[in-house]
């Protein structure tokens, strides 16, 4: 039984690591609520409007973007990790695969999916 008093102190500090903050936010902090910090407030527009109105794709455009290249620097620390044994061929490849997400970069940035009006 001993041998599981570590996995028992682990999983115990972890609860305690995740409902103490909340506790004490809720315990300590002020609550002062108002229409403003009550309203509804999703992808940059007022919500209960009409809901065929038309609304911008810039937000869509951000985020798609975003996760592209969140991922594919993703990819970067599992190759700086393995680089000595893979060799030049690895090195190659990703210099490859960097330039093309460059080129990417370069065109979005070009057509002015980057730039918010």
């Amino acid at each position: 039984m001993e041998n599981y008093f570590p996995i028992l102190m682990f999983v115990l500090v972890g609860i305690a690591v995740g409902v103490l903050p909340v506790a004490m936010g809720f315990i300590l902090g002020p609550s002062r609520p108002d229409p403003e910090k009550l309203s509804p407030y999703e992808c940059g527009f007022e919500a209960f409007e009409d809901a065929r109105m038309k609304f911008d794709v810039r937000y869509y455009l951000v985020a798609i973007l975003f996760i592209l290249f969140d991922l594919e620097i993703a990819f970067l620390f599992p190759w700086a990790v393995s680089l000595r044994e893979i060799g030049a061929s690895g090195f190659w490849a990703m210099m490859i695969f960097l330039a093309i997400l460059v080129v990417g970069f370069a065109y979005e940035w070009k057509k002015g999916a980057l730039d918010w009006e």
